[in-house]
């Protein structure tokens, strides 16, 4: 029973002790550290003890595969010492190893990578450990091996990059040429990348570069700057010919140019496929010198051959060597051209102006002719007009008698009507007998003058209208007809006009004439057949009314009553409206 209860109470005396023991402060993250080779590398372990405790001593070891490998051993009074390979290579990172044990390794290597442990003894609480992993990285080393194609040749590598780091890096290819990249690894860490493709002269000189990722470059990738080389034959071109080499020039020259890979070092001139001529130098870079004037003999095919490592290159040039210089030449018929298409343009300006003022003085005289033949038209209108006022002029009659109550004498138009109706026997227009029965006027019952209604009459007022003749139409009158004698002391009364034919009537109505006695004078036995007794008479009066009649035709074209009541001057009498029957 004492022996249990006496390992009963150093239980819980160890366990105070235990709880009352120090600890590891600063401890890195998940226990591992990041290191680059050929730098140096500080293992971290510090340890803080308690109130009563006290650091005895501090020892580093590396785990080996046979176990754990000590390192180097510091104690509170003795000191510290290095075992082994690390001798010279490690070395605590405090003077006072009991207050910091961290650890120093002073260069690097891929060797020292693994894992390390720090043990801590202490008194009165016993011993502490702090387990480190060591990882030690490498700086990436790369390398480019560009490869020469030749245009023509079948798919292939053009370039390789390959680095070593740890851990291992990435590789990746920065270019616009359309190819096929391989990556490969090794287990020492070494990265090797491929670029393939198919080669073209176009390929030559574009950008093939590699890229190297990885974690020590904090800064980007590395960059391996390379352009692709692709060999190709010369692509020969000769200059120096303008077309305007003629006799006397000097210091003619030709050069073969050319864009072949690698550059053409050899060129070779012929000319028409023979030896050149005499005072022609060719030069390496590929120019052809004539030291002398040209001359007409000169005039040929020039060749040059350029020549590099992958092939030949041919090219041509005709030179024409001329008698006279071709720009004289030019400039005289520029000259010449210049001159006729001015010329040209000038007739054409002329052309122009000629059309033109000929359209404006055609559109003038079009519209000087128009406007000439209105003023004819309105002079015209105007004199038939005056005409009309001077037939249609008013009496001064007060009384404004209307246009049917006035009388109109009508012996001048009954003998033309007389006249134009020659085929009859009587020579008498009036009604009432013959020419020879009582040598006066006819009338009709109602004490008008009868006109002859016959068709030939018609037909005969119908030319005289057509001719412009005034045709007097239903020509009534309240007085008997004047005979021949009166009628000639009245024409040669001074001041007499035909006007005095017309007598003013204003009591005397004319009664209508209907087609009912217009057709009495048809027929052979009717009134208007008879002959008037006086015809000797009769016809000297006709005579002497158509002289009257003439001068009224002359003095107006047509006559055109108007209907209504007219007022006519105090000088004439009223003209009563008449009717062609």
């Amino acid at each position: 029973m004492t022996s249990w209860i006496r390992g009963l109470l150093l239980c819980l005396l160890v366990a105070r002790i235990s709880a009352s023991g120090g600890e590891f402060v600063q401890r890195p993250p998940n226990d591992s550290i990041f290191s680059l080779a050929e730098k140096e590398t500080v293992l971290p372990c510090r340890f803080r003890p308690g109130e009563t405790e006290l650091v005895v001593q501090v020892t580093w070891y590396k785990e080996t595969p046979e176990g754990w490998e000590q390192i180097i051993t510091a104690h509170h009074i003795d000191g510290q010492t290095a075992f082994g390979a690390w001798s010279g290579q490690v070395r605590f990172n405090s003077s006072i190893p009991t207050e910091d044990s961290s650890l120093v390794v002073f260069s690097t290597d891929v060797s020292h990578e693994g894992r390390y442990k720090c043990h801590i003894n202490s008194y009165p609480f016993g011993n502490f450990d702090q387990i480190v992993t060591l990882m030690v990285w490498t700086i990436p080393i790369s390398s480019l091996e560009p490869v020469i194609l030749v245009e023509g040749q079948s798919y292939r590598q053009a370039a390789s990059c390959r680095s070593l780091a740890r851990p291992p890096p990435q590789l990746s290819w920065d270019t616009e040429l359309h190819g096929q990249s391989i990556n490969r690894s090794w287990a020492n860490g070494a990265v090797t990348t491929y670029f393939s493709l198919h080669p073209l002269r176009k390929m030559n000189g574009k950008k093939l570069d590699c890229l190297v990722w990885h974690p020590t470059l904090t800064t980007g990738p590395r960059r391996h700057q390379n352009k692709l080389v692709v060999h190709f034959p010369p692509d020969s071109e000769v200059t120096g010919y303008n077309g305007d080499w003629y006799v006397g020039l000097e210091h003619a020259a030709l050069t073969c140019t050319s864009g072949g890979n690698p550059k053409p070092q050899q060129f070779t001139w012929a000319r028409d496929g023979e030896a050149l001529p005499e005072g022609l130098t060719p030069h390496p870079n590929g120019t052809l010198e004539f030291r002398r004037p040209l001359s007409q003999s000169d005039s040929g095919t020039y060749q040059c051959v350029a020549k590099n490592d992958v092939g030949v290159g041919v090219a041509e040039v005709e030179i024409i060597v001329s008698e006279f210089p071709l720009r004289q030449a030019m400039t005289e018929t520029m000259t010449m051209v210049v001159v006729g298409v001015i010329a040209a343009a000038l007739l054409l300006l002329m052309l122009v102006v000629i059309i033109t003022v000929t359209c404006h003085h055609k559109k003038k005289n079009k519209r000087l002719k128009r406007e000439l033949t209105e003023k004819k038209e309105e002079i015209s209108t105007l004199s038939w007009q005056a005409s009309l006022r001077r037939i249609n002029s008013v009496s001064t009659d007060a009384r404004g008698a209307t246009e049917e109550s006035i009388p109109l004498r009508v012996e001048g138009t009954l003998s033309s009507l007389g006249e134009m109706a020659p085929s009859r026997e009587s020579h008498s227009t009036i009604m009432g007998g013959r020419a020879g029965e009582g040598g006066g006027g006819a009338y009709d019952n109602l004490g008008r003058p009868v006109l002859l209604n016959s068709q030939k009459v018609r037909e005969s007022f119908m030319d005289h209208d057509e001719q412009g003749t005034f045709l007097p139409c239903r020509v009534p009158t309240p007085l008997p007809i004047k005979s021949t004698r009166e009628q000639k002391e009245e024409w040669s009364r001074p001041g007499s006009s035909v006007r005095s034919l017309r007598h003013h009537s204003p009591d005397y109505t004319t009664p209508s004439t209907t087609d009912n006695d217009d057709e009495v004078d048809e027929g052979l036995g009717g009134p208007a057949s008879r002959e008037h007794p006086d015809d000797q008479e009769s016809q000297r009066s006709r005579s002497q009314v158509s002289e009257v009649h003439s001068q009224l035709t002359n003095s107006t074209k047509r006559f055109k009553p108007e209907t209504g009541h007219t007022a006519l001057s105090p000088h004439a009498s009223l003209v009563h409206k008449a009717q062609i029957v």
